[in-house]
């Protein structure tokens, strides 16, 4: 029995000895070394459980302008009759109008050859394509893109766009150039107005957001446009309301 016992403990102790041997020692090294780093990921896509349970990428704070939804319904209500010449003038008028007739036909001799040569007759399909054809711009090939196949593939910015968006306030600060207006809008605008804007805002420049003395008083936004002119006599009614304030003393009657 005593036989038996001795040898049970030998096997423990060998036992114990071979666990041991599995976990390194931390003897003799610093206690601050042992202490695993605190990391911080913000966001890893494709890692974890997470995208397969359909998780999404955490959203950025993005800049909106102010009042734009309302004033989106009101350019819409304001050209919901479609009567702009934009309206009636149709795809073949979208040309640069601007563009001295010279260079148009000059434009259009050489696109007509690259067209036939390259593509077969047709139009390519990319905007990387079409402005590299003479005398397609950024706005051009927006439109293109938009008209022929379907496809939104940005906002088709033209002077009008331009000056509207500006005045607005749609964009974070002033741009000078349509295509900077362009890449503003597109940083916030939801995409699935892309398509309208464009016709929106041209027809709306072109009846009523004039560029010279534009018709503020028949525009249903002058009182929550930054740039809107305002009559007169709501101006002295202002001025006559912000008077009458500043001179009411605290608890005076009424």
């Amino acid at each position: 029995m005593s036989a038996a016992v001795s040898a049970a403990r030998r096997l423990g102790r060998t036992r114990g000895a071979a666990g041991a041997s599995q976990v390194p020692s931390t003897a003799g090294i610093p206690r601050h070394s042992r202490r695993r780093k605190s990391v911080t990921i913000a966001y890893e896509s494709g890692q974890g459980d997470g995208a397969e349970q359909g998780a999404t990428e955490p959203q950025r704070p993005h800049w909106e302008p102010r009042d734009w939804q309302q004033q989106l319904e009101r350019i819409r209500e304001m050209r919901r009759n479609r009567d702009a010449p934009v309206d009636e003038m149709g795809v073949e008028k979208c040309y640069d109008s601007s563009a001295p007739p010279q260079n148009k036909v000059k434009y259009i001799k050489q696109t007509t050859a690259i067209l036939k040569q390259k593509y077969g007759g047709d139009i390519p399909r990319t905007v990387e394509e079409l402005v590299q054809l003479p005398g397609v711009g950024p706005k051009m090939a927006h439109l293109a893109m938009n008209i022929a196949w379907d496809s939104v593939s940005g906002i088709a910015v033209d002077t009008h766009v331009h000056r509207i968006t500006n005045r607005l306030k749609w964009v974070k600060k002033e741009t000078r150039y349509p295509e900077e207006t362009r890449v503003a809008l597109e940083e916030w605008l939801p995409r699935d107005l892309w398509r309208e804007i464009n016709w929106l805002l041209v027809g709306f420049g072109q009846q009523t957001c004039l560029p010279v003395n534009p018709h503020c008083n028949e525009c249903l936004n002058q009182d929550i446009c930054p740039a809107a002119k305002r009559p007169r006599g709501i101006i002295r009614s202002l001025q006559s309301n912000k008077a009458t304030s500043a001179q009411q003393q605290p608890g005076a009657e009424p």
